[in-house]
């Protein structure tokens, strides 16, 4: 690249059955020299709706895990820079201005955390453990990479100074108790195999205790009772996936004796 030429940004979005907002995250990104999604064979509109933007790559592949997934997502990228965007976020103008101002500077860091604003529902989540939420979305392809001993919340691998955006990511996780359930169910059979790889055993102490802890501590420590309802909802379903974690790691153990 030369002196004079700014430094390229490609998108990369995962997708399974994302019909509801991938429409609208496409049209938010055309600010980005590339965009790449990488569907898991959905089943609804969402690979029809993908093919609708002639600006887009669509690329399909067996979902193993998240980690694999992003990590062939960006085998995928051409370009330097990378933005890892969910398909239920939404960047405001000012995180769009903010990311692409970032990416030309010569000085800029090798990856970037962006605090997530949490929707439940239409509305905004202000506690319940989401208060300080922040995940690595933007970063140089040259110095980073998700270690692999992860297959569930994935953890990036930063050779370089890392720093923090200043706006904020709008998360819109949670549509319906039935849908954040399943996905709090799957991301606790995901952990379970992953806790299986690294040797760990089922514990029932561990069953009954970790899920107990975790629902008292983001209801009560990190303020989910100020949250009302929402918080109960939250800070259970987070309870709930620590429980389903344990529950399949017994079901994978005893299935193989």
């Amino acid at each position: 690249m030369s002196a004079n030429e700014k430094p390229k940004l490609s998108v990369l979005i995962i997708t399974l059955n994302e019909e509801r907002y991938i429409k609208s995250l496409l049209e938010d990104i055309d600010f980005a020299d590339e965009i790449i999604v990488i569907d898991s064979y959905s089943t609804d509109q969402t690979v029809a709706i993908i093919n609708s933007f002639e600006n887009v790559k669509l690329i399909q592949n067996k979902f193993i895990n998240y980690t694999l997934q992003r990590n062939f997502g960006l085998d995928q990228a051409k370009n330097p820079w990378i933005l890892f965007i969910d398909a239920d976020e939404k960047l405001t103008p000012n995180l769009k201005s903010e990311i692409l101002k970032t990416i030309n500077d010569n000085y800029a860091a090798s990856a970037y955390l962006i605090y997530r604003t949490f929707m439940f529902k239409n509305r905004k989540l202000h506690f319940s453990g989401w208060q300080t939420d922040k995940i690595f979305r933007l970063f140089k392809k040259s110095d980073c990479r998700y270690t692999e001993d992860r297959m569930v919340h994935e953890k990036l691998i930063v050779n370089g100074e890392i720093a923090t955006l200043k706006h904020k990511i709008i998360h819109f996780s949670y549509t319906s108790f039935l849908d954040y359930k399943m996905k709090m169910y799957n991301y606790g059979v995901l952990k379970a195999h992953e806790k299986l790889k690294k040797g760990q055993k089922p514990s029932y102490l561990k069953l009954v205790f970790h899920p107990t802890y975790t629902f008292l501590y983001q209801y009560l420590i990190r303020l989910g009772i100020l949250d009302g309802i929402k918080g109960i909802t939250i800070c259970y379903l987070n309870a709930y996936s620590i429980f389903i974690r344990y529950k399949e790691l017994f079901r994978i153990t005893s299935s193989r004796i």
